[in-house]
């Protein structure tokens, strides 16, 4: 195995975190290819409580919710990776925060719904590419508040019309 501060830990690391960053940006654009593409074939998916099975049925399942919703946030911080010692498996934990709003109901009234958790992450890396096998999530925290509306950008959307398509394009495997 590498040093953990030898190119090859630091370029490995590197890929782990753009993966997670791939899983956000493929959730809140609505770009499912992007979101499925941060699991293998096959790679497993227990969020405690809320699903468990595939990574890529999780993707299936998620995408209804989400298209219920007129908006969502996912954020990934404070990563920690540490690589195994056969170059091709490591693990991770991430800290995770979503924001959703929901739709009006009858009356008007929307909710923000708020979760913090833990993605802890087992990675595998096959032909040269690194994605999950396996992922539990534990939800640390959750709430929900009407929400008050503030101004939003209209032009932020959950589609190819985002103006983040400009600089960052469309996911192709």
């Amino acid at each position: 195995m590498p040093s953990p501060d030898s190119l090859d830990a630091l370029l490995d690391t590197q890929a782990i975190r753009d993966v997670l960053s791939r899983y956000c940006r493929g959730l809140d654009r609505m770009d499912r290819e992007m979101a499925e593409s941060v699991w293998h074939d096959g790679g497993t998916a227990d969020y405690v409580g809320i699903y468990e099975g595939t990574g890529h049925r999780f993707i299936e399942w998620v995408w209804e919710a989400h298209a219920a919703m007129e908006r969502h946030s996912h954020q990934i911080t404070n990563v920690l990776v540490e690589l195994g010692d056969d170059g091709v498996s490591a693990t991770s934990e991430a800290y995770v925060t979503v924001v959703l709003w929901t739709l009006p109901d009858g009356d008007g009234t929307q909710m923000e719904l708020v979760g913090r958790g833990r993605y802890l992450d087992k990675w595998e890396k096959r032909e040269g590419r690194w994605a999950i096998a396996h992922r539990t999530h534990l939800l640390d925290t959750s709430s929900q508040f009407p929400l008050g509306r503030a101004d939003v950008s209209e032009s932020s959307r959950r589609d190819e019309q985002d103006p983040s398509f400009e600089y960052v394009p469309k996911w192709t495997a």
